[in-house]
C-alpha cells in the first residue's frame, strides 16, 4: 500500500527502471487515498527473481522516501 497516487505512479516507473514490471492502482481503480502497487508473480519464478524484487521495492522506496 502506498496510500498516495502520485506516489504509487513514481514508484511503479522507479521499479521497471530496476527491472521490476509492476503496475500501479490508484483512484478511480481504488478508493481515494488507497493507491497501491500490485505484484503477479508465477510458478516460474525463482527464488533469485524474488530477492531481486524486494531488492527493487527497498531501493526504490528508500529513494522516494517511502521507507527508511
Amino acid at each position: 500500500m502506498v496510500y498516495d497516487a502520485v506516489k504509487a505512479q513514481a514508484l511503479s516507473a522507479r521499479l521497471l527502471e530496476l527491472g521490476v514490471y509492476v503496475v500501479g492502482f490508484f483512484y478511480p481503480v481504488v478508493a481515494k487515498g488507497q493507491a497501491r502497487i500490485r505484484v503477479q508473480m508465477s510458478a516460474v519464478h525463482e527464488r533469485e527473481h524474488l530477492e531481486r524484487a524486494v531488492a527493487a521495492f527497498t531501493q526504490a522506496g528508500r529513494e522516494l522516501g517511502l521507507i527508511k
